[in-house]
């Protein structure tokens, strides 16, 4: 499909490593209980040994079931993520499914990318500051300046001293771009690896989204991140992979019957 293209190098922050990065077949087993999560990956991975060599494997999390009905996610840094999402069958006909009578109709493309974040040194920082780099209050997610994690940024906005109230690096400015622009479905992850024999933490976000074209929706959005994005002190990309989601099917049919057929 068109929509699908390799994510290009961001050199401004990639450091990218073979063993987070590429694929050729994507994956995605979640489940609320760990139990179940571990037995389907074990079925999926013995009935793809004759033609599969597992190039990576990436173990995230979100809240426990129940832990925030309703509510929109944190990341490890403590801030609400994945606030501005398409929601309705329109919105998600419009930025995410593929139309069209090919096969891939119905279908969509993903972007992995896996986050290291430099929370050590991110606790340094005082509460005003967390909430600058990204450009939202820590407690509720509201934008800076609004009162609801819901609220439209005012991108115009100044504060009592003049200034803007969200500042042109905030990573909320920097991802929205044009709010009439093509925008994405986020789908982050938690990841909480060992720590480094020193006691430094090993902890990021494997970022998912969703969009009918790369080049069109997630590349913008990632170079101007890359350009001028103060949560870049923080956050390392050092893994990326883009894969097509195929279409579901129909009762009695497969994932790809209409390519394969």
């Amino acid at each position: 499909p068109p929509g699908l293209v390799d994510v290009p190098a961001f050199p401004q922050i990639d450091h990218l490593e073979p063993r987070w990065s590429g694929g050729d077949l994507l994956l995605q087993i979640c489940s609320d209980d760990p139990l179940s999560a571990a037995h389907a990956q074990r079925m999926l991975l013995k009935d793809t040994r004759a033609f599969c060599t597992p190039a990576w494997f990436q173990r995230g999390f979100l809240h426990a079931r129940g832990s925030a009905p309703g509510r929109t996610g944190r990341n490890l840094m403590g801030q609400i993520d994945g606030t501005v999402n398409p929601a309705t069958p329109t919105q998600l006909d419009a930025m995410v499914w593929m139309q069209g009578s090919d096969w891939w109709a119905g279908a969509t493309t993903a972007v992995v990318r896996r986050l290291r974040m430099e929370l050590d040194t991110w606790d340094e920082l005082d509460r005003t500051a967390m909430e600058s780099v990204i450009g939202r209050t820590l407690s509720t997610g509201a934008p800076l300046g609004g009162s609801r994690e819901t609220d439209q940024p005012d991108l115009d906005a100044v504060d009592a001293t003049g200034l803007k109230a969200i500042p042109d690096f905030a990573h909320i400015r920097r991802a929205r771009g044009d709010a009439d622009g093509p925008q994405i479905l986020r789908r982050p992850y938690n990841f909480d690896d060992s720590p480094a024999p020193d006691g430094t933490s090993d902890l990021g976000q494997i970022f998912c989204c969703y969009q009918k074209d790369i080049a069109q929706q997630y590349v913008p959005m990632q170079a101007r991140l890359a350009e001028q994005d103060l949560l870049n002190q923080w956050v390392t990309p050092i893994g990326s992979a883009s894969f097509l989601m195929l279409p579901g099917c129909q009762p009695g049919g497969f994932l790809a019957d209409g390519l394969l057929a």
